[in-house]
């Protein structure tokens, strides 16, 4: 149990880092795609997180 929450946690670590790197390295750049996802709207974000939930999901299956 304890390697499973040191996993988690370190996913998570990693996470942050990840996606902290654009905010940090191009403020301007980051700002501008979140304006234009903004723009795509509900239906056009949720088909871009089910793209990235399903990439993941194959992702993760191919390296297990």
């Amino acid at each position: 149990m304890d390697s499973l929450l040191k996993d988690l946690a370190t996913a998570f670590a990693l996470l942050l880092i990840l996606e902290g790197l654009l905010p940090a390295l191009a403020p301007e750049h980051w700002l501008k795609a979140m304006m234009e996802a903004a723009r795509l709207g509900p239906r056009g974000i949720r088909l871009i997180g089910i793209i990235c939930l399903l990439s993941g999901a194959v992702m993760l299956q191919l390296l297990l």
